[in-house]
């Protein structure tokens, strides 16, 4: 059960792992990748384009023998909440995970509230010299598999889609997030039923809806100018809000999908936002089936490059030509992991050692740092330095919570997509 978390936050370490590394290719600069992975029930892949002059998409992948944590903190207003999420989220969940022995639902909601509240806690803390700490937020997803069960939480507008393949051999995609954003009709529902006494809770401006006129996600970590009048900061016209809050406007509950893995599926994609303004979930699930397992997660981020140059009547080779920060016009950061679920592990018929693993994705170099080397974690904060992480032995996994559903087609939340690829063209992603 998780041995390898055992020792989690009792020693700090100073030598780290592995830092993702720069893609050496000359097709863009700005993109960094693992190309692929094991972990104990098959392989990932994750990479990370820079859109922002500072990145502000940040991501762990923690593996172990038993199980794989994945994490996309997708931050706005600047990288300190999504820097702060990727350091604490899976450190909360582990130390929750050692207290019980066991995972859930619960134990997911209570890791998103530890860390809001310990971010509250560290914006508190630095108010007085910067208020603008009030305004840092980050969209925080997470997906965790162990001994046979996918969990998927989600605060924001990250999305998770699995792919699994149905009775006639087609690829279908699953989208398993609820879209936390206002320009979602149900988001917006929500959200204009929780505030009746707040007319301006959602205002539409040219054309895009946001929560006071501000913020386009409705549920986040951090934000606090959204939750409580404490956090107030109208000085910043920004961030001005014409009514003073009565009560939290945002929240950081996540939304909690649960399910035991079934032997039709295939992988999951877990994505940032930037990657869905600019790729569908069936087209994203159909390149995953049709391509190799390498170099997966960078395939997806081109493809939005791609779709990001032609929206702005530009090609993909002069994209490659602009500089961080004026990319932000183009395109968002963009973090991409695709976990391939092979079906003789699942199964248990095919068993090999798997060590642990902890890879963090990071868009820039720090000073000092080689991103480009491969070496893991050694967080790096906002201002460059090399911050020293806590032994986590890799990763988180849990079991069962109270619901036991396992039918797709009853999850609210979840939407399926059927795409027309052969049984053949799936090959080399999964097991049949």
């Amino acid at each position: 059960m998780f041995e390898w978390l055992g020792k989690i936050a009792t020693t700090c370490l100073t030598p780290v792992q592995r830092y993702v590394r720069l893609n050496n290719e000359e097709e863009d600069s700005l993109i960094w990748e693992k190309e692929l992975e094991p972990y104990h029930l098959g392989e990932f892949s994750i990479a990370v384009v820079q859109g922002n002059s500072i990145l502000e998409d940040h991501s762990l992948v923690e593996s172990g023998p038993d199980g794989i944590f994945v994490g996309v903190y997708d931050g706005h207003a600047g990288p300190e909440a999504s820097v702060y999420v990727a350091d604490h989220l899976y450190l909360n969940f582990s130390r929750l995970y050692s207290r019980n022995q066991t995972v859930s639902v619960d134990i997911l909601r209570e890791a998103f509230e530890a860390t809001e509240m310990g971010f509250t806690t560290h914006v508190r803390r630095n108010m007085l010299e910067s208020p603008i700490y009030a305004s840092f937020g980050t969209c925080s997803l997470v997906g965790v598999i162990w001994k046979g069960t996918l969990y998927v939480a989600n605060a924001g507008d990250s999305r998770a889609v699995l792919g699994f393949v149905d009775n006639s051999g087609s690829i279908v995609a699953e989208q398993l997030t609820t879209v936390h954003n206002a320009n979602v009709v149900d988001a917006r529902d929500e959200l204009q039923a929780q505030h009746p006494d707040d007319q301006n809770v959602v205002v539409q401006k040219q054309g895009v809806w946001r929560v006071r006129g501000i913020i386009q996600v409705t549920k986040s970590i951090g934000d606090f100018y959204l939750k409580t009048p404490e956090f107030a900061i109208n000085q910043f016209p920004r961030f001005h809000l014409s009514e003073p809050i009565r009560r939290p406007i945002l929240t950081a509950e996540p939304s909690v999908y649960r399910r035991a893995l079934l032997p039709q599926d295939r992988f999951v994609i877990f994505a940032s936002d930037g990657l869905w303004d600019y790729v569908g979930v069936a087209e994203a699930a159909e390149i995953v089936a049709k391509n190799g397992r390498k170099g997966i997660a960078r395939r997806l981020i081109v493809k939005a490059l791609e779709e990001a140059a032609r929206k702005h009547k530009m090609t993909y080779s002069a994209l490659k030509k602009v500089e961080k920060g004026k990319r932000r016009a183009i395109y968002d950061d963009i973090t991409v992991v695709v976990v391939f679920i092979d079906q003789k592990r699942l199964r248990g018929k095919e068993a090999q050692p798997i060590p642990k693993n902890s890879i963090r994705g990071f868009g820039y170099k720090a000073e000092g740092v080689d991103v480009a080397s491969s070496s893991t974690q050694g967080n790096v904060d906002a201002s460059g330095s090399t911050l020293r992480i806590c032994e986590s032995s890799s990763s988180t996994q849990g079991n069962v919570d109270a619901s036991g559903s396992t039918r797709r087609s009853d999850e609210p939340s979840s939407t399926s997509q059927e795409i027309n690829v052969a049984p053949s063209s799936t090959q080399g992603n999964a097991d049949p």
